[in-house]
């Protein structure tokens, strides 16, 4: 999975797949993050929802997550403020 640690915190690509029938951490896909969500892709509500679902599962505030580079597009790149590359992995693993 492409995850990379930087000062201000640590960039993860997701690769979100909207209208699905249930949100969740879906496991990895082409070096990304799959992840499962309920909302279409309008009016930034599937962008909000991705935003709660990545945040729920890692155990942070929503506030610690967001956007670098994507927001158009499935694949995009989230800044996670606060933690580290260990951090995420371990909180990954108990998820898929």
């Amino acid at each position: 999975m492409n995850i990379c640690e930087t000062k201000e915190g640590v960039i993860i690509d997701v690769r979100a797949a909207p209208r699905s029938s249930k949100s969740g951490v879906e496991g990895e896909i082409a070096g990304a993050l799959k992840v499962k969500i309920r909302s279409a892709p309008v009016d930034g509500k599937a962008n909000k929802e991705l935003i709660e679902v990545v945040a729920s599962c890692l155990e942070i505030p929503k506030s610690r997550v967001s956007f670098k580079s994507g927001e158009t597009s499935k694949t995009k790149r989230l800044l996670l403020s606060g933690l580290t590359k260990d951090d995420v992995f371990s909180r990954l693993a108990s998820l898929v």
